[in-house]
């Protein structure tokens, strides 16, 4: 049962910047759905139209049975939002700034406690409740702010760059942080991140989004296997000697070039890399690296766009995200 469904929705800034362009997908209840893409890629302001704060050019959608653009209001009630940017003021305690989000959302005192407790347990913050915020650590900070999203028990969670500035073993806890939520509240999330690991460790569906565009949609394995076979990284002595090795005809896919890297698209990597080396040593190709990858989500992005993610990244939301970094580490 679809809990979102998003038909056509579009967004174009003034001076012609299409930052969505005509994306059409839908969600089901209870699941992790994931947009994947690198920054500047439309997710952040993708969410910002579901979640009503910014109104579409074209096209709509209906979260929880409502209209993001008629029924904006009624939208709000039954959703939480955890932002890329911090929303916790630093000089209250964790407590404190969990009790001034709940009288926001016009909980009672009681419902307030009651439901402050349970997550400052389940997030693992009890024991710094009563701590400044400006004394967390970043990891702390971002569950803080993932607690704040959830005070009012939304039905829906939107969770933007989750993880974004934290390091690669305080990443991982944070996903057991979301998992665990989704099992004891019952809440779908959407989830968007240019981490191809989170997406792949967290979204049971995910979308690939570039360029405003929805490329692809599927399961991890469903977009892995479209692939199909396995990658033969080569990387070469020469740019020239790269170009000569694009020319290799019996991939399953065209040969991608990238500098002096090739890659290569094999039925099985076992059986054609005695073709490939017989088509280097003809063509007087000297290799510096080979290396053989079972299909990931980075080669499927490579596939559906043409270049790897970390290429892809610039724009606004790069700006974002150092000024997050310099908050987490201050």
């Amino acid at each position: 049962m679809s809990i979102i469904e998003v038909k056509n929705l579009t967004k174009i800034y003034p001076g012609g910047v299409k930052a969505v362009d005509g994306i059409s997908f839908s969600v089901e209840k209870n699941e992790i759905y994931g947009l994947l893409g690198p920054n500047g890629a439309g997710k952040t302001t993708t969410i910002k139209m579901l979640t009503s704060s910014l109104k579409p050019t074209e096209g709509t959608a209906i979260v929880n049975g409502k209209d993001i653009i008629k029924d904006s209001l009624a939208v709000r009630k039954t959703i939480g939002i955890v932002p890329q940017d911090l929303t916790a003021d630093e000089d209250l305690t964790g407590f404190e700034n969990m009790y001034m989000f709940a009288q926001f959302y016009d909980l009672s005192r009681a419902e307030a406690l009651k439901q402050i407790d349970k997550l400052l347990d389940l997030l693992e913050l009890t024991e710094a409740k009563d701590r400044y915020v400006k004394g967390y650590s970043g990891g702390m900070r971002k569950r803080l702010e993932l607690g704040i999203g959830l005070l009012h028990n939304p039905e829906i969670l939107f969770l933007d760059e989750p993880t974004l500035g934290l390091d690669v073993q305080t990443r991982t806890r944070m996903w057991e942080y979301i998992k665990n939520i989704v099992k004891a509240m019952g809440v779908t999330i959407i989830l968007t991140s240019h981490y191809l690991e989170e997406i792949d460790a967290l979204a049971d569906r995910m979308s690939i989004i570039d360029k405003g565009k929805i490329i692809i949609t599927g399961t991890s394995e469903e977009l892995k296997g479209s692939l199909k076979g396995d990658i033969i990284s080569i990387i070469c002595n020469s740019q020239e000697q790269a170009q000569a090795l694009s020319s290799y005809p019996d991939g399953i896919e065209p040969p991608v070039l990238k500098d002096s890297e090739v890659r290569l698209s094999v039925e099985n990597s076992d059986k054609d890399l005695a073709k490939i080396f017989k088509f280097m040593i003809e063509r007087k190709v000297t290799p510096l690296t080979i290396n053989v990858h079972k299909p990931s989500l980075d080669q499927v992005f490579i596939k559906y766009t043409g270049r790897t993610i970390k290429e892809a990244e610039g724009g606004e939301d790069a700006r974002k995200t150092a000024m997050n970094l310099r908050r987490l580490r201050a």
